[in-house]
């Protein structure tokens, strides 16, 4: 496997963000064309509403189901790293550190993560600029 590195860090899972979105939205246009020529056809009009409704609603399954897992995800991040640094330092992180930040600062490494954290907090850098800031990268392969 690749090190990895700010450049490299994002994971892109192919027959989720692709296939399923495209299948998806597919979907959904073929369905409004579905319900828009069925809009004569009072007996092709239910089902037609219906198929949509249903893709409406798989495609807000399919969003929601992603940005659970994240957030169940990034409050595990924010527990790890708030040990991490009361290890190293002794004391819990800032509490301005807003949640995207503290995920962001689990690349750092153990030598330069509290100093990180610090710096994060006082300038209110964007998680971007917290990877970007990063010389010694601690590679995190389970995040999905």
């Amino acid at each position: 496997m690749q090190e990895q590195n700010y450049a490299n860090h994002t994971r892109l899972v192919p027959a989720y963000h692709v296939v399923l979105f495209a299948i998806l939205v597919l979907t959904l246009i073929g369905s409004a064309v579905n319900l828009s020529k069925s809009l004569g056809d009072h007996e092709r009009l239910y089902n037609a509403a219906l198929i949509l409704v249903l893709v409406v609603i798989s495609s807000m399954v399919a969003l929601f189901a992603r940005v659970f897992a994240l957030k169940a995800q990034d409050r595990a991040i924010r527990a790890e790293e708030n040990l991490r640094h009361y290890t190293l330092t002794g004391k819990l992180l800032d509490p301005r550190l807003r949640p995207l930040q503290i995920v962001a600062l689990r690349f750092a490494s153990d030598a330069e993560f509290a100093a990180l954290a610090a710096r994060a907090a006082q300038e209110n850098l964007p998680p971007k600029a917290i990877k970007q800031a990063v010389q010694h990268w601690r590679a995190d392969t389970y995040r999905v």
